[in-house]
């Protein structure tokens, strides 16, 4: 099955960074400027890109969400909008930018008929984004509990939540391989579309993922392009098979 690539392009203080299982003072620079990094996504054949407004999902206080306007005009490629979703203005103001989908996480989790009034707001161009220190959840740039995995997957597939983005914290930023056991049962427990987030390291993990499970069909890929494990263009050619 074709697996949808998010090269991710993850923004704080104005920069494209990385960090280490989503530790603020565990960061790489890998770019001074966040829409060059996602041009050059573009040019080797990106069809998404997952842009994520690190100070805001710390802080709550949106910084960067203009540069998804500026990625969007750059490179005429759907993103995928996530961090410091708190309001529906919120929402509003990262679609009005241009997103063409939007993640919430930590209001989610505190508020979840939140997530009531974003899907009638903007249906399935809200999606969920669940991160998961084994099945408990975080907020808040991972340094608050949020619950039970398997609760939330529940309540929000309930409600119709159209799609969730699934991060094993323990995996990201680590280039040790996506937590596929997990991936399946998070696909197992809910009729929604789960994107796969965290761990991937090469292009046989990605190969593993496209046959993890029919609704796992989509996968978030940071660190490994950054490192240059391989290229978005092998990765493509790979997935699109």
């Amino acid at each position: 099955m074709p697996l949808t690539l998010f090269p991710a392009v993850d923004i704080k203080d104005g920069r494209a960074v990385r960090l280490t299982q989503g530790k603020a003072d565990a960061e790489t620079v890998y770019d001074a400027d966040p829409v060059a990094a996602a041009k050059r996504f573009a040019d080797e054949g990106a069809e998404w890109l997952h842009v994520v407004d690190l100070d805001a999902a710390f802080t709550g206080e949106p910084r960067n969400r203009h540069l998804v306007a500026d990625i969007v005009e750059a490179t005429g490629v759907p993103v995928q909008a996530s961090g410091g979703v708190r309001t529906i203005d919120d929402l509003d103001a990262a679609i009005g930018f241009g997103a063409s989908r939007v993640v919430i996480g930590t209001m989610a989790l505190e508020q979840p008929e939140f997530v009531r009034q974003a899907l009638d707001a903007h249906g399935d161009k809200v999606a969920i984004g669940l991160d998961a220190d084994g099945t408990t959840l975080k907020a808040r740039g991972w340094v608050t509990e949020g619950g039970d995995l398997f609760d939330a997957l529940a309540m929000f597939t309930e409600m119709g939540v159209a799609r969730f983005v699934f991060t094993d914290i323990g995996r990201d930023g680590m280039l040790t391989g996506p937590n596929v056991e997990r991936l399946v049962e998070v696909a197992e427990a809910t009729t929604a579309r789960v994107t796969a987030s965290g761990g991937v390291s090469s292009l046989e993990d990605l190969k593993v993922l496209s046959t993890a499970h029919e609704r796992v069909d989509a996968a978030i890929v940071g660190k490994a392009l950054y490192a240059d494990r391989f290229t978005l263009t092998e990765a493509l050619e790979l997935t699109r098979a």
